[in-house]
């Protein structure tokens, strides 16, 4: 975990270091925090209609609902707002990585899982709008497609289930982003 909130730091200040100043909005989305998953980002404008947003997606569950579903993703997103940045509808482009230890729909409720990593490509869609000086709502929808490299595993001894070849792959298209975030003004 600490490993991942120095990523997420230096990826912000690498990307935004010389934008401190500029309008920025930390936010989470409200939908995964009763299910104990975590969904932030900061969003900070680089024109009159474009942002950027780094964030990142934990789902810590190693059984949940008796299936595995330990996620953790980083991804950056651009995002162009038709009137201006921060205000009403907006499309926006994302790449970013996961990594995780989840059983895939197709072995739900079975004994095998799959552990690895997936690389995301994606669009989003969305609305943002202010409910006071500070806050606003910011409510999306994306897809993507993750192509995933990852290892089969058996729940009751361990082992891998498949040959020992170097790694399994799969190709979906994917939704993967569904949100009502809190958004709060930084600066």
């Amino acid at each position: 975990m600490n490993k991942l909130k120095t990523f997420f730091l230096i990826t912000f200040f690498l990307f935004f270091g010389d934008k401190i100043n500029a309008q920025t909005y930390a936010k989470v989305n409200m939908l995964g925090l009763p299910l104990g998953m975590l969904n932030a980002g900061v969003e900070a404008k680089v024109s009159d209609n474009i942002t950027l947003q780094p964030e990142f997606f934990i789902s810590p569950w190693r059984s949940f609902l008796g299936n595995r579903l330990q996620i953790y993703n980083f991804n950056l997103e651009g995002r162009y707002y038709f009137k201006e940045s921060f205000n009403h509808f907006y499309i926006g482009g994302n790449a970013g990585i996961a990594i995780f230890d989840i059983q895939k729909w197709n072995y739900l409720n079975s004994n095998q899982y799959q552990r690895g990593y997936s690389l995301l490509f994606g669009v989003t869609v969305g609305y943002q709008y202010p409910i006071s000086e500070k806050l606003n709502i910011d409510m999306y929808l994306g897809g993507a497609t993750s192509q995933g490299f990852y290892h089969g595993y058996d729940i009751v001894n361990g082992q891998r289930y498949e040959p020992k070849n170097p790694w399994n792959r799969s190709g979906e298209l994917i939704p993967y982003k569904v949100g009502v975030a809190l958004s709060y003004k930084i600066n």
